[in-house]
């Protein structure tokens, strides 16, 4: 172990600090943790002195935390919280094993959350957590096992299963398009076109796949395909979205292909996860289940 244990402070003692840093006061933790606001200050003292440092400032009646003190609490709130995940996953399945998974929101909606039925009937020990991520997850601070990630194999420290590329289809909704008759690629330039925020040079590329060099879209931004695909369909503009997570839209006709082909997007989605937790069973599991499926598959 390569730290004493004189620095570990009892759960008790840190449930205490972390109150009285996040409620503001020894009474208000107190409250909350169910104890008197004497044995809340006694459990700081006892921590003050167990780390040798002093955490708060008594000024009058309030405890003013030190500039140390916020920065170890950061640091304690995300250890209680790995620790209450933790048990909460024991609790809910102690005879198998439960898998956190950060994911994206289009595509866990549109394309996962149907097959999960499948992969859970197959392996009914394993427990799925999701959770919703746009941005790169930090799997050491938030726990996560693996992560659906959109972009390049680029992430330190981690391993790769790529799952697909991202063909994208211009669609809009068919009133729009009879409104704005298309009859070649430049038709679209004077459209507003529909961007999103993570896909900033997409419009760009498809344009140069068309043949039309140097284009410069127009239009709204968004931060989800899930919004940026229900203002296509209320007529907003044409919006380039992946063809596999649009296939209900437009078998119903809410959506129509605008004009051109799909265009293979730059980057693709990977199923990534920290080599530290590679023989984790559950997510060897879901490994290799997901490595038998196919983002153009029909759920």
């Amino acid at each position: 172990m390569p730290w004493s244990r004189r620095y570990l402070p009892s759960l008790a003692l840190l449930r205490a600090f972390e109150a009285v840093l996040r409620a503001g006061s020894t009474t208000a933790a107190a409250e909350e943790l169910g104890m008197s606001q004497g044995a809340v200050s006694r459990h700081i003292q006892s921590l003050e002195a167990q780390l040798g440092t002093e955490l708060f400032l008594r000024e009058r009646r309030a405890l003013v935390p030190t500039e140390a003190a916020r920065h170890y609490g950061r640091s304690v709130a995300q250890a209680l919280d790995l620790i209450g995940r933790a048990s909460m996953e024991l609790t809910a399945n102690p005879g198998g094993g439960t898998l956190s998974l950060a994911i994206l929101p289009a595509l866990g909606t549109r394309w996962l959350a149907p097959r999960l039925p499948a992969f859970l009937s197959a392996h009914p020990g394993v427990t799925i957590n999701l959770a919703t991520r746009l941005r790169a997850v930090d799997f050491e601070a938030e726990g996560f096992d693996a992560a659906i990630h959109f972009g390049a194999p680029d992430r330190p420290g981690c391993d790769h299963l790529k799952l697909g590329d991202e063909p994208l289809v211009a669609a809009c909704a068919p009133a729009f398009l009879k409104a704005h008759p298309i009859a070649r690629a430049e038709d679209l330039l004077r459209l507003p076109l529909l961007q999103l925020e993570t896909r900033p040079r997409a419009w760009e590329r498809w344009f140069a796949h068309h043949g039309i060099e140097g284009a410069s879209p127009q239009g709204m931004i968004f931060d989800q395909f899930a919004t940026m695909t229900q203002a296509a369909i209320a007529g907003v503009g044409v919006a380039l979205l992946p063809e596999f997570l649009a296939d209900a839209e437009f078998a119903d006709g809410r959506l129509t292909r605008a004009w051109g082909e799909a265009v293979t997007g730059r980057g693709a989605y990977w199923l990534v996860w920290p080599r530290a937790r590679a023989d984790y069973p559950p997510l060897k599991a879901f490994r290799d289940w997901m490595g038998r499926q196919s983002l153009g598959a029909g759920g």
